[in-house]
């Protein structure tokens, strides 16, 4: 959503919208290359976080096929949600300024720092919803309890399925016009 912003701010956004190819072919493309730029991120950012924390395990073919595995569901799902949220917006600064406040909206939910249990009953209910919370729950199964597919499988499956989603929601707001 922000490289879309981005572009339309630049004027660049003018060369893609006159190609014939459909409003689902164009959100979809800018989301996938939105995901693979957030997948190397990722995948740099959990080996270089898991050799600091001194978490020899990533390094094991299986494991790194999780993570990876995560870290594509991952970035789906979170662009999906943006591009979402930002499919209508013109100003650049919008999405700098929404992305922060997120970020603290959907971290403190998700399992990140305190377990959901301790959380109040509306906090809980907030945290089935939150796509952080499917993301950190996989990164703690594999990492560092070594949970294997059968402990990821619903989070990979809830990311994608999320994503997809927002994508689908997100193609008929795209305005194709200038």
């Amino acid at each position: 959503g922000m490289l879309y912003i981005d572009d339309k701010a630049r004027g660049v956004h003018e060369g893609y919208l006159v190609t014939p190819i459909t409003k689902l072919e164009l959100v979809f493309g800018m989301n996938i290359a939105g995901a693979m730029k957030a997948t190397l991120s990722g995948l740099s950012i959990g080996i270089i976080g898991s050799l600091i924390a001194g978490l020899g395990v990533v390094f094991h073919p299986i494991v790194m096929l999780q993570m990876l595995s995560l870290i594509i569901a991952g970035s789906i799902a979170f662009n999906g949600m943006m591009f979402l949220l930002m499919v209508r917006v013109d100003d650049p600064l919008v999405p700098r300024a929404m992305f922060g406040v997120l970020n603290i909206l959907l971290l403190y939910p998700s399992g990140a720092m305190y377990p959901i249990a301790s959380f109040p009953k509306w906090m809980q209910v907030m945290s089935v919803v939150d796509p952080f919370t499917y993301a950190i729950h996989g990164f703690k199964a594999v990492l560092l309890k070594n949970g294997g597919w059968i402990a990821i499988w619903p989070d990979l499956l809830f990311l994608t399925a999320f994503g997809i989603a927002t994508l689908l929601i997100a193609t008929p707001l795209f305005k194709r016009t200038l």
